[in-house]
């Protein structure tokens, strides 16, 4: 809606609208929306030009990958998109990069391995962990061009989940022998141990930052039981936060903690159901194409990807999610 200049509306209809407006993503990185309680809050909005509100989310078509593969690290945006290693009938070591058309080969990783965790952007990425006739502790950061070794992970596992960025990652969960509840985080050069999940479980989506990092989903060991707790770290601890609404391992995970997006994964059966954070509860969003699961993720809840995975074999294929928007314009 447009909204008048002065004195046309009451102050509670215009909170209520742009209280509405500033749960979504763009607008929590406006510092003005935290004001929005008090008359003086709203009126410092007035003449900041118009504010994205976004809608319906829907998945469409991308990039085929060079190689198709399962178990892959994801990380980047929907127009500059990361994935390393994984498995073919084998553990990779190949890097591609996404322009958000189609896929570039990129410098392979020193150590060719899957069920690794990732990281960062496609000119500053990160993975950690992952197997390889064995569980790793390494870790590898991209320039762009090329992976260098950066510093071990205390715990050696795999199936780990990955978030943040590259000078300020973190880990949490995965297995080795059966699933661990450990979080550490990374400050560029080496790992330190964190607050421990609620739930132990692998092969969970990861989204947000080292201070505001969310989890969902996962299982527990081989039992396969299919999670639906959520949890948000506050870079210091775990608490528990709104179930998803449909169990599943393996989904992706992007976006922020008050932001995110789970897609796809498997419960008995191979996923095509999205869901969406706002920071207290999960919502549904547009289904994938393709159902399938241990794909790599990138980009936010507005503008994410999913890339490869499996369904009833490896797969090449990408998919992009885009919000439709629309603007609420302040002045």
């Amino acid at each position: 809606m447009a909204l008048p200049s002065s004195g046309q509306i009451a102050f509670s209809q215009l909170a209520a609208e742009l209280g509405n407006a500033c749960s979504n993503i763009s607008l929590r990185d406006y510092s003005a929306c935290a004001n929005l309680t008090s008359p003086d809050g709203i009126s410092e909005l007035y003449g900041k030009s118009c504010i994205p509100v976004y809608g319906a989310g829907t998945w469409s078509t991308g990039g085929a990958l060079i190689t198709a593969r399962v178990y892959l690290a994801g990380a980047g945006t929907q127009n500059e998109g990361l994935v390393a290693g994984g498995y073919t009938n084998t553990s990779v070591a190949c890097t591609e990069e996404y322009n958000g058309t189609s896929w570039s080969a990129g410098g392979a990783l020193a150590n060719a391995r899957y069920l690794l965790a990732g990281a960062g952007t496609q000119n500053e990425g990160l993975v950690a962990g992952g197997f390889s006739a064995g569980s790793k502790t390494c870790t590898e950061e991209y320039n762009g061009t090329s992976w260098s070794t950066g510093g071990a992970l205390i715990s050696l596992r795999n199936n780990l989940a990955g978030a943040g960025t590259q000078n300020a990652g973190i880990a949490s969960g995965g297995s080795i022998n059966t699933y661990v509840s450990c979080t550490e985080e990374y400050n560029g050069t080496s790992w330190s141990a964190g607050g421990s999940l609620i739930s132990a479980r692998q092969a969970i989506a990861g989204m947000g930052t080292q201070n505001d990092s969310l989890i969902a989903g996962g299982n527990q060991g081989t039992a396969n039981t299919f999670l639906t707790c959520t949890e948000e770290y506050n870079g210091t601890s775990w608490s528990a936060a709104g179930a998803l609404i449909s169990a599943r391992t393996a989904p992706i995970g992007a976006g922020t903690q008050n932001a995110g997006l789970v897609a796809g994964g498997c419960s008995n059966v191979n996923l095509t159901c999205t869901e969406e954070y706002n920071g207290t509860s999960w919502s549904s969003g547009g289904a994938l194409a393709i159902a399938r699961y241990y794909s790599g993720g990138g980009g936010n809840q507005n503008q994410g990807l999913i890339i490869g995975g499996y369904t009833n074999a490896n797969v090449s294929c990408t998919e992009e999610y885009n919000k439709s928007v629309t603007s609420v314009c302040l002045g």
